[in-house]
């Protein structure tokens, strides 16, 4: 009984051990070195704070950025972390040294915080960028706010 539980056991590590060589060996090999040419995304800014802005108010910013690279920087895709941040980006390559803007509207038709992301990914060196955007939007002055009503059987 232990000669076959011995033999199982054995087996067993014996099929894992085949497994995680061949399993790994179909990966292809990761470079640890980048292009040193290659395009750099330089920011003026990460951080759009609208501060306090009116209900329905202007909700645009823009974010400019610069190639500090030596080769033509491609922004391949740019999201928000919500539908209620729009993103507009240049689609064509940006010349090493040259700029370009990535514009943002953010609809203030919502009241409260803001706290939103914008994920820039790109052929760059630093690859993924997010830029964050925050403020608060005002309550709608030409809104009444409305009173809550008080609980029935209570006292003043």
């Amino acid at each position: 009984m232990k000669k076959a539980i011995l033999l199982i056991a054995t087996i067993v590590i014996a099929a894992f051990t085949v497994y995680g060589q061949v399993s790994t060996s179909n990966k292809p090999a990761q470079s640890t070195e980048k292009n040193p040419n290659a395009p750099f995304l330089s920011f003026e800014k990460t951080v759009h704070d609208y501060g306090t802005i009116p209900y329905k108010g202007d909700g645009k910013c823009e974010f400019k950025f610069t190639n500090t690279g030596k080769e033509p920087l491609i922004l391949t895709a740019v999201h928000s972390s919500c539908g209620c941040t729009v993103p507009k980006w240049p689609r064509e390559p940006i010349l090493p040294g040259h700029s370009d803007v990535i514009k943002v509207e953010y609809k203030t038709n919502r009241v409260g915080k803001i706290n939103k992301t914008i994920t820039i990914r790109s052929n760059a060196i630093n690859d993924v960028i997010v830029l964050r955007i925050k403020g608060e939007v005002l309550p709608d002055e030409n809104k009444a706010t409305p009173q809550k009503p008080k609980p029935v059987g209570q006292k003043k």
